[in-house]
């Protein structure tokens, strides 16, 4: 069967089916008939909220009054409520039953629970005993049981994928070497009782970083998030991203990529992304002239885009802060321009779409361009806005810094209820009916009234995390606290200002059980996060104890060649194939402990430094793409359920759709400017550097989009999108350009070093080429090294500063093992400094003045303009 629009027709999912899929991946699909059953399930979730609250306000007043547990007592009560919940929620098999729970799930919740619980109530014991390496026979066997328990607890919750990578690394692990295991990564295998002391009796497996940040930030966030959905803040979204964009020309699609990205901040899960937004933004993307893959595509590209959208990022946010060791505002910081130019150009791609297809408005059309002008007036007012009240309370702190909290509060407590009252003068949102024989779209006027009390809690946890520089979980703690306080006091208030006074009582026990149902629905939410945290410990764990995680970077070296690019686009394919069918945090756990170090390695060594960030942002949003691309692609085969479209065209198109989110990475690893590295937001230059770096990668990244889709302002010819495409290339990376015509660097003899830094200004970098013979091999091989040039000592002062050891004999610098504790020491931790070939200086680069990459802009923007005006005699319909 065909649809009238070309697409191969699927099967078209129910909203029973649809719901069912967001629960089977998402919160778990077993529904007990037996009411005390289900009062279980829900009392546990219940109970996981509350614990994870209350472990969440140490700092309030009442803090003083209860006990407060550190994080390895928190870590094993929050994995067993995981454990507990998994085997209690989520059937075994499809043919599981979904009305009652098995005996045999009764027993392997208790059995998996108890193992977790065992690790919180004998932490002392453990302390003494197996965290001191003496680990007893008992604990061992607890161990092994936790462990098969946590992996029939993964695949039950995420499907096979991270219970097999689990499965394969712990045999790896105690295996060490074998015919499957390649001598490059072998080892002489680890003990069965050092394994399962390492795995799960000890801090840094199971019980490690990664289960530590989903207990200590992601369960908050993803509380936070069902709370906002449950007060209506989903539909309100929705709502106002269509009475936005509605109207345009292809607007439904646009409408649906503004929508994902809003929702993208109350939804951690793509695959609930594009079921949420879906069922109501695809039916009309198929009516104004969509193929059912088009519409599931765009749906997907837009959904999956939320995971890399900060603030949150899917949890992975907080993993960058721990893996990486910076702040989370650093990273919210270098993570902003890719994710929000990477939806420009999204809403870019439909609108080309729409413009190809000549494609009606829905209703009246409306002008895109106007749209964009009042969307920028809007961010702009908004944005002087949130300036004024920064500059208001710095001046009240300063005046009476007592009084600023209470003012604060009372402040808050005021525009709450001056917001629900204008609320309250229009009705309440209704979900619409996408299939409703006419649509009447919403205006702007209509909607945005309705919801303005949502934005609060995002405003007071945006103002905690980047003006009061608090951490995500305080932060997290106060907007959630909000956010309990306004689905309790919403309604009854609503009926109090519409003069509804009778029921008040009524609304009142309403925002009760909407609260109670918002706290249940975030920890059912949390099963799958916390069980694939848990799980992911164990691959963290493998790979500092074995080869694997420093060789892997000569594996990939072999295959490419010692190519650059091409080691690049291996570790791209690398990440992912290891994120097919695991969820967003799992998925950056794996990718990022075994690919991040590998690109900041490889880039070493054939002189392209790249920040550590930067590294895990790229694996990052190549281990998400798995979610799109085929034959795994989770949410394009959710999109396909929707839209009635054929699974695998639509994960194609939609990777097609998201070919920016895989071409952004190469451009940062070789420009970290575009993710605002090195560039100080705290001056008005770093602002005005950002702003530009900001317009330019936007302006670049649209034309990118032209020149993939194969339409600018007319239908592209082969040559042109070709030129498109170095246009964008200029603009994005002008510096690879400037540094083929104008090397950055000359080079110094290594007996030349201490000039070198002596001549240094304070804040340059010189790049020390340093020469080692591999461990495996024998062969010298060669890596690079910044030293920060910090003070203004003399040479000697310097280099002892960075605590590099160098040697002078004749014509050879040899340096020895740098001073204990210092970042040399770290960076250079892999190096032989005791084999009969030493470790030398081999070359020493000095920064040179260079004229300014931009200057490459002019020639592109000629070629651009070259290609605008052929296409002008083409176009024949507006380019906006």
């Amino acid at each position: 069967m065909t649809d009238p629009n070309g697409g191969r027709e699927g099967r078209r999912f129910s909203d029973e089916e649809l719901q069912d899929l967001v629960a089977s991946t998402d919160s778990g699909a077993r529904d007990p008939l037996n009411r005390n059953v289900a009062l279980l399930i829900s009392g546990l979730a219940l109970l996981w909220s509350l614990f994870q609250l209350w472990i969440a306000q140490p700092q309030l007043w009442f803090g003083q009054y209860l006990p407060v547990m550190n994080s390895s007592q928190t870590r094993p009560i929050h994995l067993t409520f995981a454990l507990l919940l998994a085997f209690m929620a989520y059937p075994a098999l499809k043919s599981s039953p979904r009305h009652h729970i098995p005996i045999l799930d009764w027993g392997l919740a208790l059995t998996a629970g108890g193992t977790a619980f065992y690790i919180f109530w004998f932490s002392d014991t453990l302390a003494m005993t197996a965290r001191s390496g003496l680990p007893t026979q008992a604990q061992v066997i607890v161990g092994a049981i936790g462990l098969l328990c946590l992996l029939e607890a993964s695949r039950r919750a995420l499907g096979p994928a991270l219970t097999i990578v689990g499965s394969l690394f712990i045999l790896y692990g105690y295996m060490g070497q074998g015919w499957l295991i390649p001598d490059l990564i072998a080892h002489e295998g680890i003990s069965f009782t050092g394994l399962m002391n390492a795995l799960w009796l000890d801090t840094a497996g199971v019980f490690g970083i990664p289960l530590g940040v989903s207990t200590a930030f992601v369960f908050l966030f993803v509380l936070f998030g069902s709370l906002l959905d449950k007060a209506g803040a989903g539909n309100y979204f929705i709502k106002l991203a269509f009475a936005g964009l509605g109207h345009l020309r292809g607007g439904p699609a646009k409408a649906a990529v503004v929508g994902s990205a809003m929702t993208g901040l109350i939804s951690g899960s793509s695959i609930a992304n594009v079921v949420t937004t879906g069922t109501f933004t695809i039916p009309l993307m198929k009516r104004v002239g969509f193929t059912s893959e088009q519409a599931g595509s765009v749906e997907v590209a837009s959904s999956v885009n939320g995971q890399i959208m900060p603030p949150v990022m899917g949890a992975a946010a907080f993993l960058m802060v721990e893996f990486i060791g910076i702040s989370y505002l650093e990273v919210i910081k270098h993570a902003f321009i890719p994710a929000v130019i990477s939806y420009i150009a999204l809403i870019y791609i439909v609108h080309l779409e729409a413009l190809k297809k000549d494609m009606p408005a829905l209703g009246e059309a409306k002008s895109f361009t106007g749209m964009l002008v009042k969307f920028f007036i809007g961010f702009a007012v908004a944005g002087a806005g949130f300036t004024v009240l920064i500059y208001a309370v710095g001046a009240l702190r300063a005046a009476a810094p007592a009084l600023t909290g209470p003012v604060m509060m009372t402040v808050l407590g005021a525009v709450y209820l001056w917001l629900v009252a204008i609320a309250a003068r229009r009705p309440d949102l209704e979900v619409d009916d996408p299939n409703a024989k006419e649509i009447k779209l919403p205006t702007v006027g209509e909607v945005y009234a309705t919801g303005l009390h949502y934005v609060l809690p995002i405003v007071v946890l945006v103002w905690f995390l980047m003006v009061e520089r608090q951490s995500p979980a305080k932060s997290a703690f106060y907007a959630t606290s909000l956010m309990l306080f306004i689905i309790i006091t919403q309604r009854p208030l609503k009926a109090l200002f519409r003069g509804q006074g009778a029921q008040l009582l009524a609304e009142f026990k309403g925002g009760f059980d909407d609260l109670i149902a918002g706290l249940i629905a975030g920890a059912r939410n949390m099963i799958g996060i916390g069980v694939a945290t848990a799980a992911a410990g164990i691959i963290v764990a493998i790979v500092t104890k074995t080869p694997i995680g420093t060789e892997l970077a000569g594996l990939v070296e072999q295959l490419s060649g010692g190519i650059l690019i091409l080691m690049l686009v291996f570790v791209g394919l690398f990440s992912l194939i290891l994120g097919m069918g695991l969820p967003t945090t799992a998925n950056y756990i794996v990718v990022s402990s075994l690919m991040a170090s590998v690109v900041v390695t490889l880039g070493a060594q054939e002189g392209l430094i790249v920040p550590l960030i930067a590294a895990h942002l790229f694996v990052f949003y190549f281990g998400i793409m798995a979610d799109v691309t085929p034959p795994v692609g989770l949410a394009s085969f959710a999109a396909a359920a929707v839209s009635g479209g054929d699974p695998i065209r639509t994960g194609f198109t939609a990777f097609f759709y998201s070919l920016r989110t895989v071409a952004l990475p190469f451009l940062f690893i070789f420009n970290p400017a575009l993710i605002l590295y090195g560039v100080d937001l705290g001056t008005w230059a770093g602002i005005g550097q950002a702003v530009f770096i900001f317009v330019i990668a936007t302006f670049a990244m649209l034309l990118f989009a032209a020149a993939t889709q194969g339409y600018f302002l007319a239908k592209s010819r082969l040559y042109e999108s070709a030129a498109l495409l170095l246009v964008a290339f200029t603009l994005f990376v002008p510096n690879v350009w400037l540094d083929m015509v104008q090397p950055p660097f000359r080079d110094v003899p290594p007996a030349g070093f201490e000039e070198a830094v002596a001549a240094a200004q304070e804040g340059d970098r010189l790049r020390l080429l340093i020469e080692w013979p591999d461990f495996n091999s024998g062969d010298m091989t060669s890596t690079t090294l910044v030293m920060q040039i910090e003070g203004a000592g003399s040479a000697a002062e310097r280099i002892d500063a960075s605590g590099l050891l160098l040697y002078p004999e004749d014509d050879v610098v040899r340096l020895d093992e740098p001073m204990f504790g210092t970042d040399t020491a770290e960076r250079l931790s892999d190096f032989d400094f005791y084999a009969d070939t030493p470790v030398q200086l081999a070359a020493v680069q000095v920064p040179v003045n260079q004229m300014p990459a931009q200057i490459f802009f002019f020639p592109a923007l000629l070629l651009l303009g070259l290609v605008i005006l052929l296409q002008r005699r083409r176009q024949t319909k507006p380019a906006f």
